[in-house]
């Protein structure tokens, strides 16, 4: 179903100032009515790619002027949107998905603020969110890093820094770079589970997890096409505890013995053995 504006409507004008949308990131109908109804009652519209954005626009049925701002705008560019922001309603949109993630729009809004400028941020679809529910990684606490670097030391490096967080690790990644980027996370963070999302909302959507030695494999003979969110689980002694470990021994223990339940739930959660076999002794007394 189309969410185009209906043209007998009479909209009334938006206040000045600067509005943050969120548009789809593959499917076109992934917009808010909220979002379509800013874009039709506008001034015009702050976009990275005047062609992309157009595109959404006639979906829509809308049409309004389109500004480029993107990461080779300069600072008279901003100063220039701010002005208008002050008599006129401007809306920042990304290519895809939500604006000022993993892109230049935070200068923008940095500026505007400093203005005085009224902003209203809309939300919407956002590509990391989404692969963070896809992927069945621990999602109560990430970390989203952005694109990894393309030279190989500068990826190392970015990953080893974040390597020990707590948390699930979130990258966008190209297609040309995914087996590159997996080789160094098998490398520098064996044995941690990787989600790779891509194509989100679209026909060929795809979420692969598994080991990055696994998909790394599976991406050299399939060549991955389309922007990819690359996930990495957190370190072991992030997801399991001792109590989830007790849990997980007491239930082995009904039908094993200490030795053979340390050794499941080691190979499970990848805790020390030797740590939870005498964990499993302790359990078994009680």
């Amino acid at each position: 179903m189309s969410a185009r504006v209906n043209r007998e409507t009479q909209f009334e004008p938006l206040s000045a100032g600067l509005y943050i949308v969120a548009t789809p990131i593959g499917n076109l109908t992934d917009i808010t009515m909220r979002a379509v109804d800013v874009l039709a009652r506008c001034d015009g519209i702050a976009c990275e790619d005047t062609r992309v954005t157009g595109k959404l626009l006639k979906h829509l049925g809308i049409s309004k002027p389109l500004w480029r701002y993107n990461d080779h705008s300069e600072a008279r560019d901003r100063a220039r949107l701010v002005e208008r922001m002050q008599s006129e309603a401007v809306v920042l949109v990304s290519d895809a998905g939500t604006p000022l993630v993993s892109d230049p729009g935070f200068r923008l809004v940095r500026d505007a603020r400093e203005a005085g400028v009224v902003i209203t941020s809309l939300p919407g679809a956002c590509a990391l969110i989404t692969a963070l529910t896809l992927s069945g990684l621990p999602n109560d606490r990430f970390l989203f890093a952005g694109f990894l670097p393309v030279k190989d030391k500068a990826r190392r490096d970015m990953l080893a820094d974040v390597a020990d967080v707590a948390a699930t690790l979130v990258f966008y990644e190209t297609g040309p770079r995914l087996v590159k980027s997996l080789t160094a996370i098998d490398e520098i963070m064996p044995g941690r589970e990787v989600s790779v999302a891509r194509e989100l909302t679209k026909m060929f959507e795809e979420c692969r997890t598994a080991l990055p030695a696994e998909l790394s494999a599976h991406y050299t003979a399939n060549s991955p096409k389309g922007e990819i969110v690359l996930l990495v689980a957190p370190p072991v002694e992030a997801i399991f505890d001792i109590g989830d470990a007790d849990a997980l021994l007491v239930d082995a223990l009904n039908t094993m013995k200490a030795s053979q339940a340390a050794a499941q739930v080691a190979k499970a959660t990848g805790l020390d053995r030797k740590m939870l076999y005498a964990r499993a002794m302790e359990l078994r007394g009680q």
